[in-house]
């Protein structure tokens, strides 16, 4: 059973840093694409960045571009995003995502683990 534990958010002050981690079990790691999405309340979720095995790092959403770093750490099949400079705006919950063949859209990602509220205050 493919299962993916978002940690790692809680409350911080703006300009300040926090890292995700991704905890994936249930499939082989090497394998799969691993995204960050977020939702923010009334917002549709979006795309934050995605990482795979044989591509790297694939994109980084505009919005996050320069302050958010996504990176693997294959034997402890974790995904972590490294989150600087952080907003108001980055208040949201954060998700992980993970896919069998690529890095995709929301609705392309194939399974989807419960997120962890990031709440950026000013």
């Amino acid at each position: 059973e493919v299962q993916l534990q978002a940690s790692g958010g809680g409350l911080v002050q703006a300009g300040g840093s926090l890292r995700l981690s991704c905890a994936a079990s249930g499939f082989t790691f090497d394998d799969y694409a691993i995204g960050w999405f977020r939702q923010a309340p009334g917002k549709e979720r979006e795309g934050l960045s995605c990482i795979s095995n044989s591509d790297g790092p694939t994109y980084y959403a505009d919005s996050v571009k320069g302050r958010f770093t996504i990176s693997s750490d294959n034997a402890k099949s974790t995904v972590y995003l490294q989150m600087n400079s952080l907003k108001p705006e980055d208040t949201a919950v954060y998700y992980c995502a993970a896919d069998p063949f690529k890095c995709g859209s929301v609705s392309v990602m194939g399974y989807w683990g419960k997120g962890t509220q990031v709440t950026v205050s000013s």
